[in-house]
């Protein structure tokens, strides 16, 4: 399978990464094609299965308000990709709305990009710790986890 670098997995996401930490929700909406999914695991509020561009930016929009003004920060890591897929790490702390509490979680996601869009998410991370710090009225098993393995590198930029 031949991918340009324009239209590439690798290529998409960066675009995405590049909107991201720029805040540009406009730039952000058109790396999605419009019936693309992001899916997140658990029975936290935020777990399921987004459904189209909509639902992804509405997501996407509502998480910033989960952190107190700010105080949300990303770092992200090496994006490995093949053919339409690509996987990447990232890490997010901030300072939660709803708890006050530090939070400090990594993540793993992969995405498939097809004609240039990513059409699919698939977001994995500490669910048990967002759902503490997160969300009021979380049942606890234990303290939150709030110093992770640092398995990240520290960058506040997109990856090259």
């Amino acid at each position: 399978m031949t991918i340009s670098a324009g239209t590439g997995a690798k290529a998409v996401l960066r675009r995405y990464l590049d909107a991201l930490t720029e805040g540009d929700l406009t730039a952000v909406a058109g790396t999605f094609a419009e019936d693309a999914t992001w899916s997140i695991h658990g029975t936290m509020p935020l777990s399921g299965i987004k459904r189209g561009r909509s639902a992804i930016m509405e997501f996407l929009s509502n998480a910033v308000a989960l952190y107190q003004p700010g105080t949300q920060t990303f770092s992200f890591g090496e994006i490995t990709a093949e053919d339409d897929r690509a996987v990447l790490e990232w890490r997010v702390r901030g300072t939660a709305s709803a708890t006050g509490l530090a939070y400090d979680n990594s993540y793993c996601g992969v995405f498939r990009v097809h004609d240039g869009r990513i059409t699919e998410v698939r977001e994995y991370l500490d669910s048990l710790h967002a759902a503490q710090v997160l969300f009021r009225d979380t049942p606890s098993q234990g303290p939150a986890h709030t110093d992770p393995e640092e398995p990240v590198p520290k960058t506040s930029t997109a990856p090259r």
